[in-house]
């Protein structure tokens, strides 16, 4: 399953919704992948096996399942997150970009990739992952712009 979706950050229509930076956006998605029981609905724990220059290995829990992935960070510009397949979770990819089609306005990417193909009712549910993932994403950007309102970011 390929799926890809724009939330826009900052709207020169909507003065009533304050700004964000590109450092506040960038800051957000770092503290997504560093402390994602912030961002994650369900996520009991995670934990962060190996830290490189622009690299985390975690490992997160939700109940009885294990996720393993790997975040890859291109600063100010994207995060990426490459989930291994198990037997709880077929392997994907997510990647965050940061878009600024004009300066300062900041849009964010969300681009999926599941690998679902074998999958039984697999387009009736990719409709469901897809719903979901909008909802988490939507919810990613509430969390940065309250972090960033509290002066955390």
């Amino acid at each position: 399953m390929n799926f890809s979706h724009l939330i826009q950050i900052n709207d020169p229509s909507k003065p009533e919704i304050p700004p964000l930076s590109r450092e506040q956006l960038w800051n957000g998605l770092v503290a997504r992948a560093e402390k994602p029981k912030y961002f994650v609905f369900g996520l009991d724990e995670c934990q962060i096996l190996e830290r490189g220059p622009t690299t985390l290995t975690r490992q997160l829990r939700f109940g009885n399942v294990l996720v393993r992935d790997r975040v890859t960070f291109e600063p100010q510009t994207q995060v990426q997150y490459e989930i291994e397949s198990s037997k709880d979770m077929p392997g994907g990819r997510l990647l965050m970009r940061i878009e600024e089609p004009q300066p300062e306005q900041f849009f964010l990417r969300f681009d999926y990739q599941l690998d679902v193909a074998h999958a039984i009712d697999v387009d009736y549910y990719n409709e469901f992952r897809k719903s979901a993932y909008v909802e988490a994403d939507i919810d990613t950007v509430r969390a940065i712009r309250e972090l960033a309102a509290e002066g955390l970011l």
